[in-house]
């Protein structure tokens, strides 16, 4: 950093930094406040830095008050049913999230005795947790001196140092700036001061540089080029499948349902059953109905919006009579089934669907 900035070092910038989160840090429910005797606890680090991977802050606090207050240990979840797991992660998205949430715990009672490992390295051997994860847990939970880079760090890092190389191809630049700066102590302050700067003041869209702790160092603004920064590759357009959802509901109220396979997009969660998606609509979506009745194709469509592609979905419904039954397992009843515990998609359908049942 001396060779860019005669105004200060890396180690008086980390304190300036600093200093603002000790007056500023973000009130959040997995974390400890700066200057704190308490220690933080490894579990709520780990389990909200998984949450909030691909995903904001706002939607996670929720999800995570619920998780440990239904799970409030490492070992109670690893003793959880699956199925309750993903139906209490249901609207979070990305559910390999959850199947290796409940793989790391389960790892992390059976073969760490219920403690989680301090390091970077040793973290990044349990199910689900990558390098970001690894040094964020490493860091905040056991004030590991780790170089921490997320999206908010990126931009930070991009504009502090005026960095006009796309991402991400700009990534091992950036994450070269970070380590510059990280300090040797209080390095979990730091990386927590850094995503906060981030998501507070160096937003995306209009950054508060009259606020900002680092605005004298920063290069970007010295040159008026903030907004510019970070630079991205264009993404490709995304893609756009088809399918169809069935919808049925028994005279006893209960409801024909399936739980996905393990693997794959919705993998392990409760849902409609329905048609492979394809990526044309030519023909229609194919797939046969999962049991024979009278279905009926209603006003409307659902659409959603995952990672890689976008989604449109036929929605077809059906009452079903007692008399055609399946086996039991694939019924769940008026009183089991709860809206709220399927994915957004399926949850979409149903509400889509759920005026054709009121009448």
């Amino acid at each position: 950093m001396c060779d860019r900035y005669s105004i200060t070092t890396a180690a008086n910038a980390a304190k300036t930094l600093l200093d603002w989160y000790d007056a500023h840090a973000r009130a959040l429910p997995w974390r400890i406040p700066p200057q704190s005797n308490t220690v933080p606890d490894p579990y709520h680090i780990w389990l909200s830095e998984v949450m909030l991977q691909q995903t904001t802050v706002a939607a996670v606090k929720g999800y995570f008050l619920r998780f440990i207050a239904r799970w409030p240990t490492v070992h109670t979840l690893a003793a959880a049913d699956d199925g309750d797991v993903m139906a209490e992660w249901a609207g979070l998205g990305y559910y390999a999230r959850a199947r290796n949430l409940l793989k790391c715990a389960r790892a992390v009672v059976s073969d760490h005795g219920g403690v989680f490992p301090n390091t970077s390295a040793a973290l990044q051997s349990l199910p689900g947790i990558g390098p970001y994860t690894g040094a964020a847990i490493a860091s905040i939970a056991f004030d590991r001196s780790e170089v921490v880079v997320d999206g908010n760090i990126e931009r930070v890092m991009a504009r502090l140092f005026d960095i006009h190389t796309p991402l991400p191809g700009a990534k091992p630049e950036l994450t070269a700036r970070a380590a510059a700066l990280t300090p040797q102590t209080r390095s979990g302050d730091y990386a927590q001061a850094v995503m906060d700067l981030g998501a507070t003041i160096c937003t995306p869209k209009k950054p508060a540089c009259g606020l900002c702790p680092w605005r004298d160092l920063c290069l970007a603004h010295r040159r008026g080029t903030m907004a510019e920064l970070p630079k991205k590759t264009p993404k490709k357009p995304k893609p756009t499948r088809f399918g169809i959802v069935y919808i049925g509901q028994r005279n006893d109220g209960a409801w024909l349902m399936e739980r996905r396979p393990n693997k794959g997009l919705l993998g392990g969660m409760l849902g409609w059953p329905g048609s492979d998606w394809k990526s044309d609509w030519d023909n229609g979506p194919q797939g046969a109905p999962p049991i024979d009745a009278k279905w009926q194709e209603i006003t409307g469509e659902v659409r959603h919006t995952f990672t890689h592609f976008h989604l449109r979905l036929i929605v077809k419904t059906s009452r079903i009579t007692v008399q055609q039954t399946l086996n039991s397992t694939h019924f769940v009843t008026r009183e089991d089934f709860h809206p709220s515990n399927l994915p957004t998609v399926m949850r979409k359908a149903f509400d889509l669907a759920r005026p054709s049942f009121e009448t």
